[in-house]
């Protein structure tokens, strides 16, 4: 690898680690904006123009705080357990495309992080498999059995549906023909009956509501937040953490709502294809103008997802954990295993 593309491997890793991080925090002003509104309440306006700078002040306050660690806890766990959650939450960033590639000086730049692997999608659900470990790791070190149950609830949760997730995956790969995140992404850029876009949500719409409501169980958001139900549980798997630990696993969170947003939008809306916009020729002729165009595309597909999730938080109720789980194994495991089936049956019947 020469020093240039050293240096370009660099820069989109900073630029999206601070996307990421900012991203994050405007994701918690938002959300508290938009449940003010729904409560017909002002939501914060203090700190900034209208709260702009509402959610750095928190996050000062939070890095001021002191942190308090019980007396009984593992200290070494209690302390790695935010990291390996806000870890997986940034890592799992390295497969998405932003804008398709384009070229600068005579240079071909591809605004993927790990461009050309041909298991993206594997590794993105191996990845986000790992995230349970840090909620697990904060329940059991923390010595508070409010925080064993959350941890131990988080881990049963996610274990029932990372199958469903994976399974309502299938047949989007099969139609696709590939675990390239990079080339299912190429594949939507076309047009079925000259206007309507390729997108596999038109095609899997049963797996994308599928991974829609797994996500929401994955991210630990409500209606199926029992990890941390606060009138049963206290906090939850972060009952005992304070400050900036406490911070990291809030930023993890949140983190990972940008994160599944961005992967619904990537895999089943087209990812950073603009349909119609892209094929103007004035976007034909400036490959820079065209992948500026692609990542205010794929930016606003992953903000419409992000509000989905902040949508559903404030208008469903907490499931109880019965209803959780016969929701994973008896209704969405059944019915995503049958999504595959048929989609098998039906592209094995278009070939023959």
């Amino acid at each position: 690898m020469e020093l240039l593309d050293i240096g370009i491997l660099l820069a989109k890793i900073f630029i999206v680690l601070h996307v990421f991080l900012i991203g994050a925090a405007y994701v918690v002003l938002y959300e508290r904006k938009l449940s003010a509104w729904v409560q017909k309440r002002v939501g914060p306006n203090r700190v900034g123009w209208r709260g702009s700078l509402q959610s750095f002040a928190d996050v000062l306050k939070l890095v001021k705080k002191e942190n308090i660690v019980p007396k009984e806890a593992h200290q070494g766990f209690h302390f790695l357990a935010p990291i390996i959650t806000i870890a997986i939450a940034i890592a799992l960033w390295c497969v998405i495309p932003f804008a398709g590639p384009f070229t600068v000086a005579g240079k071909m730049i591809d605004l993927t992080i790990a461009p050309g692997l041909d298991v993206g999608i594997l590794l993105l659900l191996a990845l986000s498999s790992l995230g349970v470990y840090g909620i697990t790791i904060a329940g059991w070190s923390s010595n508070n059995k409010y925080s064993l149950l959350g941890g131990l609830r988080s881990a049963a949760q996610m274990i029932s549906y990372e199958l469903s997730m994976g399974l309502s995956l299938i047949g989007m790969m099969l139609v696709m023909g590939s675990l390239n995140v990079s080339e299912i992404v190429v594949q939507q850029s076309g047009y079925w009956f000259g206007f309507l876009p390729k997108w596999n949500v038109f095609v899997q719409p049963i797996g994308f509501l599928i991974f829609l409501v797994a996500a929401f169980a994955e991210t630990n958001r409500a209606p199926f937040d029992l990890a941390e139900a606060e009138p049963e549980l206290v906090g939850g798997f972060h009952t005992e953490y304070s400050g900036l630990r406490f911070g990291l696993f809030f930023l993890g969170e949140y983190g990972n709502v940008i994160l599944m947003s961005a992967l619904m939008a990537t895999l089943f809306f087209g990812g950073y294809n603009a349909p119609w916009l892209q094929d103007l020729a004035f976007f034909q002729q400036n490959e820079v103008l065209r992948a500026v165009l692609q990542i205010g595309a794929f930016s606003f597909k992953t903000f419409m997802l992000v509000t989905v999730f902040i949508w559903v938080r404030w208008s469903i109720p907490r499931f109880r954990y019965d209803q959780l789980m016969n929701l994973g194994w008896r209704v969405m495991f059944p019915i995503a295993l049958l999504n595959a089936v048929a989609t098998a049956v039906v592209l094995q019947a278009m070939r023959q």
